[in-house]
């Protein structure tokens, strides 16, 4: 593969990351008094567009699809972010199987910024058009259908797109090529596979639940997690600390939010090396990944000062900026 490919669109995306958030920027909207305010500067700061006036769901979603624009514009080949597509696409295949069952009408609830938007999801799964979708999408969106039509059991098809979701993103990072994309992908099954043991930990799940809801990935042992998280919530924290995640052991002692916190900035810090390549994928993932992040924490932020949250409870769950 010619390592000049990329050369043009690094540049375009360098020229574009001085405009990221620092953490500075953050911190002064963390001491803004109210979330109007915090909207008001980010608008300020050429988020959203002129027509989406006060409306801050409009302008994070604004800013999420100028992000993937971008990437769009520039990258000479747009299957190997299939990777980051993922989560939106199975999530909008969840919400269509979910109002077909039910027969109700949300087009809020999709994504519009993936490779099959909302509508035609929801068009897909009411006419059982399952060969339009791509991959083995198409096996797992009718089995979540008869899943869900004979059982009505929400959680059940729930676990079932969301384990064929982390396996077509482990699949997809190993199909990429390019090693930036497979290690993303794989720390990102990780990350999934580590909050399934939390949970399941705290609600009580058996050891063959887990294994139906976690993927298999290179970086963990699935079934020594899961022996773990049958021993408790600390011996979970214990074999993160002999793997490549032990900087989440400590945090998940501290908190949810803190473990949370901790993944994200885990997949920011694995990409800031991406910062001095000039001929790979790397800063692309990485400029669109730092975007998802930036948009993610604006949005914890505008959510605390709705709520009249304490600045310190609120940066507790804030992430660490790319730039």
């Amino acid at each position: 593969m010619s390592n000049t490919k990329y050369t043009y669109a690094v540049a375009r995306i360098r020229a574009l990351e001085v405009s990221l958030f620092s953490d500075a920027f953050i911190s002064q909207l963390l001491a803004c008094r109210s979330a109007q305010q915090v909207l008001q500067s980010v608008i300020e700061k050429g988020w959203g567009d002129i027509s989406l006036g006060n409306d801050a769901e409009a302008v994070l979603k604004c800013e999420e699809e100028k992000a993937w624009n971008v990437i769009r514009d520039v990258a000479p080949d747009m299957s190997v972010f299939d990777v980051l597509a993922f989560p939106k696409l199975y999530h909008n295949l969840k919400a269509a199987v979910k109002e077909v069952y039910t027969g109700s009408r949300n087009p809020a609830l999709y994504y519009d910024d993936c490779p099959v938007p909302g509508e035609e999801m929801r068009r897909i799964i009411e006419n059982r058009e399952f060969s339009r979708l791509p991959g083995n999408m198409a096996r797992t969106a009718q089995e979540a259908l008869d899943t869900l039509l004979h059982t009505g059991d929400g959680q059940l098809c729930d676990i079932l797109v969301d384990r064929a979701a982390l396996d077509a993103m482990e699949e997809a990072g190993q199909k990429s090529g390019e090693p930036v994309i497979e290690d993303y992908a794989d720390t990102m099954v990780a990350i999934a596979d580590i909050k399934i043991a939390v949970r399941c930990q705290k609600t009580g799940k058996s050891a063959d639940f887990m294994r139906s809801a976690m993927a298999q990935c290179r970086s963990l042992n699935v079934d020594q997690l899961i022996r773990a998280a049958l021993s408790g919530a600390e011996e979970i924290a214990r074999y993160l600390e002999g793997t490549s995640y032990a900087g989440g052991a400590e945090s998940l002692r501290e908190s949810p939010s803190a473990f949370e916190r901790w993944c994200d900035n885990r997949m920011i810090e694995t990409l800031k090396s991406q910062k001095y390549e000039t001929f790979s994928v790397g800063p692309l993932l990485a400029y669109l990944v730092a975007r998802e992040n930036e948009i993610k924490t604006v949005r914890i932020i505008l959510t605390g000062k709705q709520n009249g949250f304490e600045d310190d409870v609120i940066r507790e769950r804030i992430r660490e900026m790319y730039v």
